[in-house]
């Protein structure tokens, strides 16, 4: 598995990122054409090898020559969805702004479509936005790791006024990730570069083991007491189908006052809404009161919506969140043909041994009613089929 870890001992911009990347071997030309895909007009995109404080790195700039426009959530959206990107960057393009206007939200006490992006509403921070998701692509990154990040020290000046570092938007953004700060008079995470990382990073902290391929400095702006730059380590993970490591969100409520067919269609709303996993458990409450115990397993950056499913379609008034780690077998999915159709199979392996081989539900689902058949005989069809495969 191709893996790449952020060493942020100088905190992380878009620009930084996307320098790292390009200073690790991504091709520049390559990069561009993914870039243009965006339609915008009115940038040059410029790269250049300078030192910070006696160590090489790539600058990355964008000359934004048009004039500066301050866009809305949807406007930045409406771009990323009428470019020719590939799907899984617009998405995951969107959910970076998403994240950056719930921050600037919560902090200006606005509903996130009415934030103005100010700073972070130009040409340069789109381009940094899919820029960076772009180039891990290209590159072939599978998986993304960060150290704790330095956030730097002081006050900041933005268009809003005068504010402490690291600024209220992009502690938000941070959220829960592990943060320090050392003696830098200034800002050395912003709230793009916040944004970007807690969407693509699986786990902070120490190094994963890797047989090394490539290091990367992408160069800030500024001149500190430090070379003020981002290292990249790109190499293949050396753990790779052991086991599988992510941290994911616990969301749990108590409920004892609601109608016990409505968890159907709660259970329904969440997992629309991407949940992992969702269950229930039977409990007592205080003064022996029988009630149900909600949980919903979600990604990290998934968990604001899901919450706001709980408290819309129950009765609950609030949630618990916890962050939990998980150890996961190496999961694949491909495809058998049986005499029904073709159907999806989950593989889970462990050190590269195939472990389980499970058929797809959704698959057995459709085909059951598509082919006036009980779903139990699609099932055992599948298995008998896996089986088959199995032992000849």
């Amino acid at each position: 598995m191709r893996i790449a870890y952020f060493d942020c001992f100088s905190g992380i911009s878009g620009d930084m990122i996307i320098g790292a990347l390009l200073d690790a071997g991504l091709d520049l030309e390559s990069f561009k054409s993914e870039i243009a895909k965006l339609k915008l007009t009115g940038y040059d995109l410029f790269l250049q090898k300078i030192t910070k404080k006696n160590l090489a790195a790539s600058k990355f700039e964008i000359n934004d020559h048009g004039d500066q426009v301050y866009r809305h959530l949807k406007n930045l959206n409406e771009i990323v969805h009428n470019s020719e990107l590939d799907p899984e960057i617009k998405n995951q393009a969107k959910n970076i702004f998403l994240r950056i206007a719930q921050a600037e939200a919560k902090v200006h006490n606005q509903p996130p479509e009415k934030v103005h992006f100010h700073e972070i509403g130009a040409i340069d921070t789109i381009i940094d936005v899919v820029g960076a998701l772009v180039g891990l692509k290209l590159l072939g990154i599978q998986k993304v790791y960060c150290s704790n990040i330095n956030v730097g020290s002081g006050f900041v000046e933005f268009s809003h006024g005068r504010f402490p570092v690291p600024a209220p938007a992009t502690a938000e953004i941070l959220g829960d990730i592990p943060i320090y700060s050392t003696n830098s008079m200034g800002e050395l995470v912003t709230p793009t570069g916040a944004a970007i990382i807690t969407e693509i990073a699986g786990e902070y902290g120490d190094m994963p083991e890797m047989r090394l391929i490539k290091v990367g400095y992408g160069a800030g702006t500024k001149e500190y007491e430090h070379p003020n730059v981002l290292r990249v380590f790109i190499g293949e993970g050396l753990r790779e189908g052991v086991l599988e490591k992510d941290t994911v969100s616990i969301i749990e409520t108590n409920i004892d006052d609601m109608n016990p067919q409505i968890i159907e269609y709660v259970f329904e709303r969440l997992f629309e809404e991407d949940a992992l996993d969702v269950f229930i458990t039977n409990i007592a409450m205080k003064k022996n009161r029988q009630a149900v115990k909600l949980t919903v397993i979600s990604e990290r950056k998934d968990e604001q919506k899901l919450s706001e499913v709980i408290l819309r379609e129950t009765k609950s008034i609030g949630v618990r969140i916890r962050k939990e780690k998980r150890n996961k077998l190496t999961r694949k999915i491909s495809e058998i043909n049986t005499k029904y159709g073709k159907i999806k199979i989950k593989n889970s392996s462990m050190g590269g041994e195939i472990l389980t081989r499970t058929p797809e539900y959704e698959d057995c689902k459709r085909i059951a009613r598509e082919k006036g058949i009980p779903l139990r005989i699609v099932i055992d069809e599948a298995i008998a089929v896996i089986n088959k495969n199995l032992f000849h």
